[in-house]
């Protein structure tokens, strides 16, 4: 079984929440309604997760995190994920939905037929709203046909999806 450890720290959002282990990012929580709120999601996706300082090797990351959540850019491509837990259709979903520029939106089919699954866009969705990775997998850059914003599960569903498209859309 590996273990797991979480930390939480403040964006120009609120606090969101980053777990680990020893092969990488296991989880990344968006604000919810509190710290208490956001520390309780965070904990729950990993059941027997403890809260602990973060490693040096997150620091960037978490830096990352919150530059982005402030509008300001930020690289989050060389983030080591700890994909244990994850299908491997999610997996490829995930891996296919972090090549998406800041920025840029594709659709749930076009992230399908990228994952080598073409017609399976519901399926995407799906897995999009699963998705443990906030940010570090863009998901909020995947939208429904025709630019629709379509689903998402964070706290403030589309409202929070358009705001992080916001941010990115520096020009």
């Amino acid at each position: 079984m590996t273990d797991y450890q979480f930390t939480l720290f403040d964006t120009a959002l609120g606090s969101c929440g980053i777990a680990w282990s020893d092969k990488g990012i296991a989880a990344v929580q968006l604000p919810e309604s509190d710290v208490r709120a956001t520390r309780a999601r965070i904990a729950g996706m990993l059941p027997g997760a403890v809260e602990a300082p973060p490693p040096a090797r997150l620091r960037k990351t978490i830096a990352a995190l919150a530059d982005l959540l402030d509008g300001k850019e930020a690289d989050l491509s060389t983030a080591v994920l700890d994909m244990e837990r994850v299908s491997p259709f999610h997996r490829k979903v995930y891996q296919a939905t972090r090549t998406i520029p800041a920025g840029d939106t594709l659709s749930y089919g076009e992230i399908a037929a990228r994952a080598g699954s073409p017609g399976a866009a519901r399926a995407v969705g799906q897995a999009l709203g699963r998705n443990p990775f906030a940010l570090i997998v863009p998901c909020h850059r995947v939208v429904a046909a025709g630019g629709k914003l379509g689903g998402f599960s964070a706290n403030g569903g589309v409202v929070t999806k358009a705001h992080l498209l916001r941010l990115e859309n520096r020009s």
